[in-house]
Formats: structure tokens, C-alpha cells, sequence
């Protein structure tokens, strides 16, 4: 697992935009609750930001360097496909 959470240098930030009570946002949360500390160990200067808000579709951004982003909805995904969404996300360069 921890192979997975290895970020290109060229990944500057990561940002996640949830609901901290809403159903839809569940399995992010519980996402963020098992892997957040094993991201955070591997790349400990890359910003790890989560941002809660009442009512919000949870989504992931990427941004890379020159200020490019890069937008992946993370709504009714599992814990799994989260994963394998940001492990893609993460590997890319921009």
C-alpha cells in the first residue's frame, strides 16, 4: 500500500472538499481516516489539505507545478476506487 501513496515531485498539493455528516461523503472520510497518516509519512513536505463543507460533493484537486490542476470526483466511489483514483492522480506529473 504504501507504494501507492509515493507522489511525483512534480505533484506540489492535494486538496480534498467533503461533507463532514453527508452519507455521500462517507466513504472519503473513511478514506482519508486509514491513509491520510501513511501520505502524510511519505511525503511529509507535499500539503495534505481536507476541507469540510456542509453539503459537498467530496472531490479530490491535484496541483501540480506551473499551477495546473487537476479535478477528480470522488462521489459514489468506495474506499477502493478512491484509492485507485489518487494512486493514478498522484503518479501524474500534470
Amino acid at each position: 500500500m504504501s507504494g501507492k501513496y509515493v507522489f511525483t515531485k512534480g505533484l506540489k498539493e492535494l486538496r480534498f472538499l467533503f461533507c463532514q455528516t453527508s452519507e455521500h461523503s462517507a466513504p472519503t472520510r473513511t478514506f482519508l481516516q486509514r491513509a491520510y497518516p501513511t501520505m502524510k509519512k511519505h511525503n511529509p513536505h507535499v500539503p495534505i489539505l481536507m476541507r469540510e463543507a456542509s453539503g459537498t460533493l467530496p472531490k479530490v484537486y491535484a496541483r501540480y507545478a506551473f499551477g495546473k490542476e487537476k479535478l477528480e470526483p470522488l462521489n459514489g466511489l468506495s474506499d477502493a476506487q478512491i484509492e485507485e483514483k489518487l494512486t493514478k492522480l498522484v503518479k501524474e506529473s500534470s
